[in-house]
C-alpha cells in the first residue's frame, strides 16, 4: 500500500497550519508535508503530530525572502552564509520532527552558468554532509520553469548531473510527477532510469495542478508502477483542489479500497 502524504501548503488551506493537521488524519491520511515549518516552534508542530497520529514526511529547508521573490538560495552566489543557515536551521526542525527527508531549493539562477553551478554543487555538498550526521537525506527537485520561471533545476536529467558530481550517498531525488511532465514527459522511462536516486515522489494533474483524478497524467498506471517497484517512500499530494479538499478526495478512498 502506497503512503501518500497531505501537502498543508496545497490543501485544507481554508484552515489554520495546526488544524489541517487533523484535517488530514480525518481524510483518511498517515503522513504530512508542506513547504516551510518556521513559522511554529518544532515542538508545537511535534505535538500536533503525536496527537494526531501522523507521520511527517519532509519540508523545504527555507528558500530565503519569499514574498520578495526568493525560490531558494542553493545556486545562488554570494548568499552562501544565509543558505548554511538555512541547513542548520532545517536541521534543527527536523531532529525534532522526526523526518529523515529535507527539500532543499536550488533558487533562481541560470544552470548554464559556471559560478551558479559550481555554487550550487559547493553548497548541496555541504549541506549533504551537514544532513548525514543527524541521519536525513538531502533531497533537490526539479521544478518546472512555466510555474517558476528561472528556476535553476529544471529537468530529471539536470537533478542526476548534480547528484553524480556531488556524490553523496544521502543526496536524493524529489521526483514530482507533475513538474516532470510539464518538462520533459515520458514518465515511467525517466524513472526506471533514476530510480536508483529517487526518495520522495509528488503528484498533481497536468495541466492545472489539480487532483490525481483528472488531467493527462495516467495516475492508476503510475501508482501501479510504485507499487510494483516495492516503494516504501512517500507520495506527495501538493496539488491544487478543483474546489475543496475534502470534495476532491474521491481518488484517496478509490485507491484504497483497491
Amino acid at each position: 500500500m502506497l503512503n501518500f502524504a497531505a501537502n498543508l501548503s496545497f490543501l485544507f488551506t481554508d484552515l489554520p497550519f495546526l488544524d489541517r493537521f487533523v484535517a488530514a488524519k480525518n481524510a483518511g491520511f498517515d503522513s504530512v508535508e508542506y513547504l516551510f515549518p518556521y513559522d511554529y516552534p518544532a515542538k508545537r508542530i511535534r505535538e500536533t503530530l503525536e496527537d494526531c497520529g501522523l507521520e511527517q514526511a519532509l519540508f523545504n529547508a527555507s528558500a530565503g525572502d519569499w514574498d520578495a521573490g526568493d525560490r531558494g538560495l542553493a545556486a545562488v552566489v554570494g548568499r552562501e552564509s544565509e543558505f548554511k543557515a538555512s541547513i542548520e536551521q532545517a536541521i534543527s526542525y527536523a531532529e525534532v520532527l522526526g523526518n529523515r527527508r529535507v527539500h532543499i531549493m536550488s533558487g533562481l539562477a541560470d544552470f548554464s552558468d559556471p559560478n551558479a553551478f559550481e555554487t550550487y554543487l559547493q553548497n548541496i555538498c555541504w549541506a549533504a554532509d551537514q544532513l548525514k550526521g543527524s541521519d536525513i537525506n538531502a533531497l533537490i527537485e526539479p521544478i518546472n520553469s512555466r510555474d517558476m520561471p528561472g528556476y535553476f533545476l529544471t529537468t530529471p536529467e539536470q537533478a542526476a548531473e548534480a547528484i553524480q558530481l556531488v556524490s553523496r550517498d544521502n543526496l536524493k531525488m524529489q521526483f514530482d510527477l507533475y513538474h516532470a511532465q510539464i518538462m520533459c514527459g515520458d514518465l515511467t522511462t525517466r524513472l526506471e532510469r533514476y530510480w536508483p536516486m529517487v526518495d520522495h515522489v509528488q503528484i498533481a494533474s497536468v495541466p492545472n495542478r489539480n487532483e490525481p483524478s483528472n488531467g493527462e497524467i495516467n495516475y492508476p498506471y503510475l501508482f501501479n508502477w510504485l507499487d510494483e517497484q516495492g516503494y516504501q517512500g512517500f507520495i506527495g499530494c501538493e496539488y491544487r483542489p478543483r474546489t475543496t479538499t475534502l470534495e476532491g478526495l474521491g481518488w484517496l478512498s478509490e485507491y484504497k479500497r483497491c
